[in-house]
């Protein structure tokens, strides 16, 4: 097995906007080095390294491969195990191939959710994947889409060369937790992975869990990236949150849009509001965890008429924003996030809010037939 340098190599990093040289390795990122100063929450942190959509892409002849890497996962004091890592996934040829656990690494100890942490440092692990085809073949090495995962080391008992240009277009998506899809059954499972794969393009995913809040520097960050194709799913977090009232939303959004189109102002562009979610359908947030494990609404319904946003009005809101601006903005679409997950789809809300592992497949499938077809918006 011979060492395969992992930056300024033949190995490209997609998915990622920032690599971080820590002690163990590099670190990917995905919102540039920028933003860093311009947020507090160590939650956007701790959401930008977890590596949704992030893959090694390069060429070899190899026929066995390691991954060496250090991951970083989550432990109450309650539980006997740390959180699960998520699988390693490779892709040969536009193929699943090869599925391996990623190892635990270090680990987060905590007493509850918010509490004071303790890192547990831990070490390095190796995953290998053998038996790959014969020749010349395109890779994908997928990370897991919950855990930060430093890259230590890549090895390889073949020549590696650096990917050809495939003339797919970039697809940019920007959601929340349903976006990032933690509870996918591993990377190349979460729904913007599985539409991209179906609709021919490349994705790379800004979702972050709990935070899609239309902060203005992913609007900028988008703004300054390429992209052919552009995706946000708005609305969740932000009842979730009560992080606007129905007198800041409107603007809100708009001057996301607004930025985005100072870079993109030609570029297919659509605006999906949330799937389905009963507690928060017709009753404003702030949410919290309820004694049965599911989301619950801490509102009155009776709040809406006071400017305070469910999801109803969340929906009414971002279809009469595209539809305002669709004259001199032709290029911008909306979709109802029900068409991907609706309400007679709840059985698969395990905790009345995230999806199943199937449900997300689902997504993706349903997202890339209106998406991608000969009349949507990313055809």
């Amino acid at each position: 097995m011979r060492a395969v340098p992992l930056m300024d190599g033949p190995v490209e990093l997609r998915g990622a906007l920032d690599l971080e040289i820590t002690q163990a390795g590099v670190m990917p990122r995905r919102l540039p080095a920028w933003t860093k100063e311009q947020y507090q929450d160590p939650s956007v942190h701790g959401v930008t390294l977890m590596p949704s959509g992030v893959r090694l892409v390069f060429r070899t002849d190899a026929c066995a491969l390691e991954l060496e890497v250090l991951t970083t996962t989550g432990q109450l004091d309650s539980d006997p195990e740390p959180r699960p890592t998520g699988m390693l996934e490779l892709v040969v040829d536009g193929v699943l191939t090869g599925r391996r656990r990623a190892p635990v690494g270090n680990v987060v100890r905590m007493a509850a959710l918010g509490a004071v942490q303790r890192l547990i440092p831990g070490g390095p692990g190796t995953v290998r994947f053998s038996g790959l085809p014969a020749g010349m073949k395109n890779v994908e090495l997928w990370l897991p889409q919950q855990t930060p995962t430093e890259l230590v080391a890549l090895r390889a008992d073949g020549e590696v060369l650096a990917p050809l240009p495939d003339g797919r277009r970039r697809w940019v998506h920007h959601g929340s937790s349903i976006s990032h899809c933690i509870e996918a059954d591993g990377p190349t499972g979460t729904w913007p992975v599985v539409a991209a794969m179906l609709g021919g393009v490349e994705v790379i995913n800004l979702s972050q869990a709990g935070n899609a809040v239309l902060d203005p520097y992913v609007a900028r960050t988008i703004r300054d990236m390429p992209a052919d194709l552009i995706s946000l799913k708005v609305g969740i977090n932000i009842v979730s949150l009560a992080a606007f009232r129905l007198r800041t939303f409107g603007p809100a959004v708009h001057g996301f849009l607004d930025t985005i189109r100072d870079g993109h102002p030609d570029t297919p562009l659509l605006l999906v509001s949330p799937v389905s979610c009963p507690a928060v359908e017709e009753t404003p947030g702030p949410t919290a965890v309820g004694p049965d494990g599911k989301i619950t609404a801490l509102s009155d319904p009776a709040a809406v008429a006071g400017g305070a946003l469910s999801l109803a009005v969340v929906r009414a809101e971002l279809a009469r924003i595209v539809a305002a601006r669709r004259d001199r903005d032709p290029h911008l679409h909306y979709l109802d996030g029900r068409e991907l997950l609706g309400p007679d789809e709840a059985h698969d809300l395990a905790d009345g809010l995230h999806p199943t592992a199937a449900a997300y497949r689902r997504m993706g499938k349903r997202f890339a037939t209106h998406a991608f077809a000969n009349d949507g918006p990313f055809h």
